[in-house]
């Protein structure tokens, strides 16, 4: 399954560290895993500003907080994630909540006030697409892993 590399304790998280979450790494421990970050993969440094998803003209952007639009970024990214999912015919993404990549449920709102609303960041968004199955670490049962 994919994962996301910051809740593995990979320091890929925007301001350079990570989210390491226990109950995800010992979910994931018998299991094999891939980690992405998605940021990493469309080609942005680490650390790197934050960034929100807003809507323009109907349409996703990604700006960080200095107004500048890293929108096809994410997408490489997105697309980059996508082709490792496909080439190990993965079915199933446990990825970072609220994150303009990787939520699932929630993002924040491009407010950068810490307002979180319904919503998916680039990656979750095309992975479901896909039909691979997306959850966060919030979401995510056990029992989905016993499916295989």
């Amino acid at each position: 399954m994919l994962v996301s590399a910051c809740l593995l304790g990979i320091n890929c998280k925007y301001n350079g560290e990570s989210n390491f979450n226990q109950r995800i790494a010992e979910l994931v421990k018998e299991e094999k895993v891939i980690p992405v970050c998605p940021e990493q993969l469309g080609g942005l440094t680490t650390p790197r500003l934050p960034c929100e998803i807003v809507l323009r003209d109907g349409e996703k952007r990604v700006i960080r907080k200095d107004g500048v639009d890293v929108t096809q970024s994410f997408l490489r990214g997105a697309e980059e994630t996508l082709k490792i999912a496909k080439m190990f015919n993965e079915s199933i993404a446990i990825l970072k909540t609220k994150s303009p990549s990787c939520g699932s449920c929630q993002i924040y709102d491009g407010s950068f006030n810490g307002r979180v609303i319904e919503g998916s960041g680039l990656t979750a968004g095309l992975l479901a697409d896909n039909n691979i199955r997306v959850f966060d670490e919030d979401n995510y049962k056990p029992e989905i892993i016993d499916r295989r």
